[in-house]
This record gives C-alpha cells, sequence and structure tokens, in this order.
C-alpha cells in the first residue's frame, strides 16, 4: 500500500477541528488571524505531507496566537484517561490472563483502548462510552489469519518494538506486552511512546504512569506518530532492529503505510478516510500487516 498523505477531506477536517478549536480561546479576529496562518501552513508544506507532521506545527501556531502548550491544552484528559485505565487494571488483566488465549485477549483490550483519542474523536470521547465498550472487549473480532501470523513471528522473532499511541491506552497496551511476554519469554520488548507532547499521546510521563514494566524509548519527536525521516537515533535503532513491529493507532498507519518494515498495525477505524480505504465502519477493530513477503 502506498504511503497515506493528506487528501481533501483531511484538508477539510483538520482545518474545522483547529479553527473550532481557536475559536474557543479567543475573539472572532485572533480566530481569522489562527485560520489563515493554518491555511499558509498547508500551502507551504511538502508534498504528501501526513496529519501527523502538521502536529508540531499547529501546535506552535495555537502557542503563537493563544499562549498554550500542548501539554496544557491536553493535560485533564492524559491524566482522566490513565486514572480511569489505572482503576480498572487488576480487572482487565484478569480478564486477559484468564481467557482461552491470553495473548489474542489483549490484543482485542489493546485495540479497545484505541478508543481514547481525543483528537481523532474530538467531542465524542465518553468515559461512559468506554465502560460499556469495556463489556464487550471479549467480542472484538480481529483478523484471525493476521494474528496467527502474528503469533508466529512472535515465536520465532527475538525483538519486538511496540509503537505506542493515546495516555490512558497505554495501560491497556501494558497488559497485552505482558500476555506477549508470558507466552514468548525469549522475546526482547522495547515500548516506543512521543518524544514529546503531541495532543494526548503517550509520553516517557504516562508510561510511568500505568507503570510500564519494559524498556521504554520515544520517538524524538512531537510528532503523534512513526514519521521515519524523524526518528531520533534511537527510535531508528530500535526500528532497524526489531523482527516485528506493533504499531497502534491511525496516526501510524498515517506516518508508516508502506515503509517496508514488518509492521502490524492494530487500532479502531475512526474517521472517514480510514472508512474509505479500508471499506470498514467506524469503530471496527482492525489488524493488518505491512509485508507479505513471508
Amino acid at each position: 500500500m502506498e504511503k497515506m498523505g493528506m487528501d481533501s477531506y483531511c484538508y477539510l477536517c483538520y482545518l474545522n477541528r483547529n479553527i473550532e478549536i481557536a475559536r474557543t480561546l479567543g475573539d472572532e479576529a485572533t480566530a481569522t488571524a489562527f485560520a489563515k496562518r493554518l491555511m499558509a501552513l498547508y500551502l507551504s508544506a511538502p508534498e504528501n505531507a501526513t496529519s501527523p507532521w502538521f502536529g508540531p506545527h499547529v501546535a506552535d501556531l495555537f502557542y503563537e496566537f493563544y499562549g498554550i502548550t500542548e501539554e496544557e491544552r491536553y493535560r485533564e484528559e492524559k491524566q482522566a484517561s490513565n486514572a480511569f485505565v489505572l482503576q480498572r487494571l487488576d480487572a482487565i488483566r484478569e480478564a486477559i490472563t484468564t481467557a482461552e488465549d491470553p495473548v489474542y485477549a489483549g490484543l482485542q483490550w489493546a485495540i479497545l483502548g484505541n478508543y481514547i483519542d481525543f483528537s481523532a474523536l474530538r467531542g465524542e470521547v465518553s468515559f461512559r462510552t468506554l465502560e460499556a465498550m469495556m463489556q464487550q472487549a471479549s467480542q472484538l473480532q480481529v483478523d484471525k489469519e493476521n494474528y496467527r501470523q502474528l503469533c508466529r513471528e512472535l515465536e520465532t522473532g527475538h525483538r519486538l518494538l511496540y509503537l505506542c499511541d493515546n495516555a490512558g491506552e497505554i495501560g491497556m497496551d501494558r497488559l497485552f506486552a505482558e500476555a506477549i511476554a508470558e507466552k514468548y519469554p525469549h522475546l526482547e520488548i522495547t515500548v516506543c511512546v512521543r518524544g514529546g507532547a503531541a495532543l494526548n499521546d503517550a509520553t516517557r510521563e504516562d508510561a510511568a504512569a500505568v507503570g510500564m514494566p519494559f524498556p521504554v524509548i520515544d520517538n524524538g519527536t512531537r510528532i503523534a506518530g512513526t514519521q521515519i525521516e524523524l526518528l531520533g537515533e534511537e527510535a531508528k535503532q530500535a526500528l532497524e532492529e526489531a523482527d516485528v513491529i506493533l504499531a497502534k493507532g491511525q496516526a501510524n498507519v498515517e506516518t508508516m503505510l508502506g515503509c517496508g518494515y514488518n509492521v502490524y498495525y492494530a487500532f479502531l477505524v475512526k474517521c472517514q478516510r480510514f472508512i474509505d480505504l479500508f471499506g470498514k465502519e467506524k469503530f471496527t477493530p482492525m489488524l493488518f500487516r505491512e509485508r507479505s513477503d513471508q
């Protein structure tokens, strides 16, 4: 599959989303000036720039116009998300470890956690809805052939790089990674988070908050994804050395699709671009593989 540059739907969605935020932060004149600068950013962007690529640049615009940092914008949502999952961590772990296939159950919960996205699902995320979704976690249907192939590669591989997505969700990622480590104790598991504040995405601070027991690195950027050409050296090395890469969330699809690495993408379909790309309904759980050479 080809890389996912922004299409007309993405531009319209991104423009509307950020202008709506701007209008809540100040007067109409400031919001209009902000909108003009945002459109100028679109025009000056590299060809096939991804939605996550724009993230740090837009965050800088918000700070320039409104004096608010990305960390400040999403602090409450991130703290609430981590707290929500931590309060339920033991119950979720029991559901995973007592399942017939704990690795598959861990995958179901990890994908379910991808709902905690205050950017793509702006205004839609509800912990009450998430609570209801959790009651149906064992019923999530994930592509079984891709899952079996993933398990075969976890069995024969030596290094797994787990690319996380959102705060809160990272608690469920922890439990999935623990289930993998229990079944495949030979695997070296490394967890990668964002290198700085990027929407409500997980950082080292969030990994620590949920007690992540595996080595944690970061991508060296404030990009909400894995923009390979902009990765820090530690993340680049981990990517090169990994036998299997598990990439959570739509942003990792947007930034990595077509990269050629052995990536398994796991996420919920959350926007029209992905609905059209995969022909799936909103909130469909997805697991698919980057390569088909093995």
